[in-house]
């Protein structure tokens, strides 16, 4: 056996920031350096940041990929660190690949370098392609063949790339007959709620099928709906977890190894191998140092704690919060404060991700305000240290009644519409993003106003049900309880009835179900495609069932108007879930 001293990357990069990713890679390259690494692993698509989505067939842009990944080799061996091993994603493009209909404009390729000094030493790209979910490969990439088995440190590691180790077949399926030591593949992995549990027996999975150690490191930070949680691990060939690194932060993990020394027998360069799924897969082999390390006494790896349910989402939304607001290049965030548990809700995500400091308020009382719902959302900004502006919306709405004299709905609507050019004029006055407060289960059945409370540049609580809102506030309550502090969400807003306060009387459950019902049909109906009878076959109430449908179906052009928000489930109202707004189909009804 050889020891190892490998350190997983675990880090932010930022789509189409270049420069900005290279020197992510040379400073974590020197963090590993200095930490003893033998070798270093940055995640999928590194360099570019990911999805890059149609920037993938922008020939400029490719260009400008493979420009600065050579660039990166230099750089590192320039200061000093060219002999640590570097892998890392990249945009690169298939040279040999002609145009045809069907493959996307310039035969790009989702790719992984190694960098030793001073050059790319070896080049693979991704095999399966993801078309499901959040994912369109397909539409951006053309698939590798390739397995690249690398000596280092006298043990041979192949390398690949995410959806290679989700599917059947593929590098994967060769690494054993490659004779490699460790199986490292590199990830850009969203997040969705439990999916580190799947996440590890999937690794697991696939070291005992290769035969290996198997490293897996991802990248974390939001980008757009996507949130990437990291969870980077080490498991051992019989599965058993070896290392893992914290979630949601940026991390160095670093892991020392014992792995099978590599044979002295010569082998070939390439050796093609039929893989599980008929794929012909190339392996190729590349010495960068033959010899093992001299023995060293070996550190613990660090595994980290895993994170409960509320912990890991409530973590997701702040960071999705963050990093919006930060690589989008705002310095301050506003929404509308009513008082209710969802802009309360925002509001504390908001002071989480970018500090209270950052975060404006404002109060717009209208006739139908509830007394105690303006002193509740005082009591939130006195506790959180909220910046607050208290705008009374009444002059307002009368000036529009006395031209437009709305009645209805028309009246209702108007309200909101009004708090919606307020918090929109100081957005453009002051640079401040709008968050706007409309949670999945709202959107779901069209409880929004369009252009009213529906507006803004993102939505923190898009993917999350109401009856989810109510729990992470009470677990955001009890974390600071813990801590020893005033929790940030005073009481009264999580107990009180929820309530738009449109009309006089107002309850969401004039409209509604109890959302505990609502919410568990629609999780059975939008997140699992369940149909009207299989929806009560499930056990939901038919006049009910027939109800949301109709809801559900009519709300598509809200939907498709709604700012982005972080994604946390397993299919957010966005990338995972498309539906023609122009469409006759229902389901059928009873009778």
């Amino acid at each position: 056996m050889a020891q190892l001293r490998l350190a997983l990357a675990q880090v932010n990069p930022t789509v189409g920031d270049l420069e900005g990713n290279a020197d992510l890679i040379v400073e974590w390259t020197r963090r590993a350096a200095e930490a003893g690494a033998h070798l270093v692993a940055f995640p999928e698509m590194m360099l570019t940041g990911y999805p890059v989505e149609d920037l993938a067939l922008r020939a400029s842009f490719v260009e400008a990929s493979q420009r600065t990944l050579e660039q990166v080799a230099r750089r590192l061996a320039d200061a000093g660190l060219g002999d640590l091993p570097v892998v890392t994603g990249y945009l690169d493009r298939r040279a040999d690949a002609p145009a045809r209909p069907g493959r996307p404009a310039g035969a790009p390729l989702n790719a992984l370098a190694w960098l030793h000094r001073g050059r790319v030493a070896v080049r693979s790209a991704k095999h399966h392609l993801p078309n499901y979910g959040v994912f369109d490969e397909f539409r951006y990439f053309v698939p590798g063949d390739r397995l690249p088995a690398v000596r280092v440190a006298g043990i041979d590691v192949a390398a690949v790339i995410c959806e290679d180790l989700w599917q059947d077949g593929g590098p994967v399926s060769v690494t054993r007959a490659a004779g490699a030591g460790l199986l490292l593949v590199i990830n850009g992995s969203p997040y969705e709620r439990s999916k580190d549990d799947v996440r590890l027996e999937l690794a697991a999975r696939r070291a005992r099928e290769a035969g290996c150690t198997l490293a897996y490191v991802n990248m974390v930070g939001g980008q757009d709906e996507l949130v990437f949680d990291g969870d980077s691990m080490i498991v051992g060939p019989d599965g058993r977890l070896l290392a893992r690194a914290p979630r949601f932060t940026e991390e160095l993990l670093v892991a020392d190894l014992q792995l099978p020394e590599a044979g002295s027998e010569p082998l070939p360069r390439e050796q093609p191998v039929r893989a599980a799924d008929g794929a012909t897969i190339t392996v190729e082999r590349t010495v960068l140092s033959p010899h093992p390390v001299p023995p060293y006494e070996a550190v613990p790896p660090p595994v980290a704690p895993p994170m409960d349910d509320l912990a890991e989402v409530y973590a997701a939304l702040v960071l999705g919060v963050r990093d919006y607001v930060r690589k989008n290049g705002f310095r301050s965030v506003i929404c509308g404060l009513s008082g209710g548990i969802d802009s309360a809700l925002v509001a504390t995500i908001a002071a989480d991700a970018i500090g209270a400091e950052n975060v404006h308020v404002v109060l717009l009382p209208s006739r139908y305000s509830s007394g105690h719902s303006v002193a509740d959302a005082e009591e939130l900004v006195k506790r959180q240290g909220l910046q607050a502006r208290t705008v009374p919306i009444n002059p307002m709405v009368e000036a529009f009644e006395r031209e437009l004299h709305p009645s209805g709905l028309a009246e209702e609507n108007l309200q909101a519409r009004v708090r919606a050019v307020v918090w929109m004029a100081l957005s453009n006055q002051h640079g401040h993003l709008v968050l706007t407060t409309g949670n999945k289960s709202e959107l779901a059945t069209g409880y929004s106003t369009l252009y009213g409370d529906s507006a803004g540049g993102f939505g923190p609580i898009k993917d999350v049900t109401k009856t989810m809102v109510w729990a992470l506030a009470r677990w955001r309550n009890e974390q600071a309880v813990a801590a020893g502090q005033v929790p940030p969400i005073p009481q009264q807003i999580i107990d009180k009835p929820p309530s738009a306060e449109l009309r006089p009387g107002q309850l969401d459950t004039d409209s509604l179900p109890e959302y505990h019902v609502l919410d568990a049909l629609l999780d059975d109906y939008v997140e699992r495609d369940m149909g009207r009878d299989a929806l009560i076959a499930a056990g939901h109430d038919p006049a009910l069932v027939e109800r949301v449908i109709r809801l559900v179906d009519r709300a598509e052009y809200k939907r498709r108007q709604y700012p982005p928000g972080p994604k946390i489930t397993g299919k957010n109202f966005g990338r995972d879930r498309r539906l023609p707004i122009t469409n006759r189909w229902r389901e059928p009804s009873a009778g």
